[in-house]
């Protein structure tokens, strides 16, 4: 089979293979065009290590850590080499899965073994400074908007990705709920706190129609200036400003409030359980590495305290 020949069946393999990930996985865009270029890479690979594309069915394991060699040798992270394992290995599965082959050559390719770090949190002063310190202008509706933004996600812990998909009709003001839609499309209700409450009202009643205009209507809860919905990236740089206007010398980032939700409420005596359906983790063990957060706090307090310490 000549090289385009070649080079045209891996397309095609791999297009099938991120259309199946997004139907039937439900993984999301940033997921699908991830594993999509760790694929890609690897034809690079193969192309420096063994001269030419073989077919996805003629891989062997043994050609496969040449390919991981060059990755050792640039230097990449971890974390970065191990999901580009995941991509290899889902990718020749899923040829399993079509009949494509009958053997997985990354069977035997172990992946790199990946230190859990914990998650970093504000303490619950650092976290009352950026609330406190950040009253919102209320005749700026961004400014508003970014308030309620913080409150929410310090009220709910929510994905930054599940607060930016949130719409109008998923919030209840009045019973101070949000509905949320997580990984995998599994839905859950989250409580929200009156603070919370407060500010998201404020938001929609009298900032968001500013936002919103005339010209546009849209469901979602928080727009951006243009009246569209705002993005996770919009959001990132939101809370990377209201960092430096309020001095605290570290960076702010949705996955951190996400975190200080977490860590807030073991600290306060919340139920491990409890605190799993709230995040919308679908294994425990996930939520657990907040327990080591708490044990780390409880460390300072004694080392603190404690005369022999």
């Amino acid at each position: 089979m000549a090289d385009d020949d070649i080079l045209q069946a891996w397309d095609r393999w791999i297009d099938r293979y991120v259309d199946y990930l997004t139907a039937e996985k439900n993984v999301s865009p940033h997921t699908r065009f991830a594993y999509a270029g760790d694929l890609s890479q690897l034809l690079e690979l193969l192309a420096m290590t063994v001269k030419q594309i073989p077919l996805p069915q003629t891989i062997t394991a043994n050609v496969l850590r040449l390919c991981l060699n060059q990755l050792y040798r640039s230097k990449m992270e971890r974390t970065s080499l191990a999901r580009k394992l995941a991509a290899w290995r889902g990718f020749f599965r899923y040829l399993i899965r079509e009949g494509q082959l009958s053997q997985n050559p990354m069977s035997r390719i172990r992946s790199p073994k990946i230190g859990r770090s914990l998650p970093k949190a504000l303490s619950e002063a650092g976290m009352e400074k950026l609330l406190e310190s950040y009253p919102p202008d209320e005749s700026d509706p961004k400014e508003v908007r970014d308030r309620a933004i913080v409150e929410l996600f310090y009220a709910s812990g929510l994905r930054v990705s599940e607060l930016a998909g949130l719409n109008l009709g998923d919030v209840d003001l009045l019973s101070g709920h949000v509905r949320v839609l997580g990984k995998g499309g599994k839905e859950r209700i989250v409580p929200v706190g009156e603070m919370a409450v407060q500010s998201i009202t404020t938001y929609i009643e009298k900032s968001r129609p500013i936002l919103n205009g005339q010209s546009q209507k849209t469901r979602a809860l928080f727009l951006n200036r243009q009246g569209g919905r705002l993005t996770t990236r919009g959001i990132q740089n939101i809370l990377a400003q209201m960092a430096k206007k309020t001095a605290l010398d570290q960076r702010i980032s949705p996955h951190m409030l996400r975190h200080s939700f977490a860590t807030h409420l073991l600290d306060g005596g919340a139920d491990l359980r409890a605190l799993q359906e709230m995040l919308g983790h679908s294994k425990l063990s996930t939520t657990q590495i907040y327990t080591h957060v708490s044990s780390e706090r409880l460390k300072q307090i004694y080392q603190k305290s404690h005369p022999r310490a």
